[in-house]
């Protein structure tokens, strides 16, 4: 396992970011409940500034090298969970399968309710940055974003996008779902940017 809970060094002096309060629950937050999906329906889309646009299936995403990770969580609403155990494949071994072109400067995630959440493309090149399919050694359950999410514990969670579906590589950027309505773009939990 890679325990990738120090990166808050990169960030912060202390582990819990200023106005976070650690919880040993695992809250559910959502912006319209949680979409049914079945696994044999569900497609995975990689398109945009890419050389090869990807459509996987459930099988053929879990193909790519995965890795299990012990990471920090933390909502935008006030509570950080230490120690969560995701097993997915990172973001760098997706874009690489993609062949992201030169000129892709950003990325927006796309999910299964309409969700949309964007992140510069150097915010993603990171190997903590996970598509997340199990919680501690499980299937990522529904209502925690299964059966794919995207975690992001250098950023707020609302960057990691729950019911992921698609990865749009852009050439300029653009805002998501909550970054149009007030929140922030850049989401550094140290620097509590919580709000634009």
């Amino acid at each position: 396992m890679n325990d990738v809970t120090e990166l808050y060094r990169e960030f912060g002096d202390e582990r819990l970011p200023p106005g976070q309060r650690e919880t040993s629950r695992f809250p559910v937050l959502s912006k319209s409940g949680t979409p049914g999906v079945e696994r044999e329906e569900w497609r995975f889309e990689v398109w945009g500034a890419v050389d090869d646009p990807l459509e996987l299936t459930w099988e053929a995403f879990h193909e790519l090298p995965t890795e299990t990770q012990r990471q920090d969580f933390h909502c935008v609403t006030g509570w950080s969970k230490f120690d969560c155990e995701f097993t997915g494949v990172t973001f760098p071994t997706l874009a690489e399968a993609a062949g992201v072109t030169d000129d892709a400067v950003h990325v927006m995630f796309h999910a299964m309710d309409d969700y949309t959440t964007n992140l510069p493309l150097a915010d993603c090149m990171r190997e903590e940055v996970l598509f997340a399919s199990e919680y501690d050694g499980e299937p990522l359950p529904s209502d925690h974003g299964g059966p794919l999410r995207v975690v992001t514990p250098h950023r707020y969670a609302y960057k990691g996008a729950k019911w992921v579906s698609g990865v749009e590589f852009l050439t300029e950027p653009e805002r998501g779902y909550w970054e149009k309505r007030g929140y922030s773009n850049t989401a550094n939990p140290w620097e509590e940017e919580r709000y634009a």
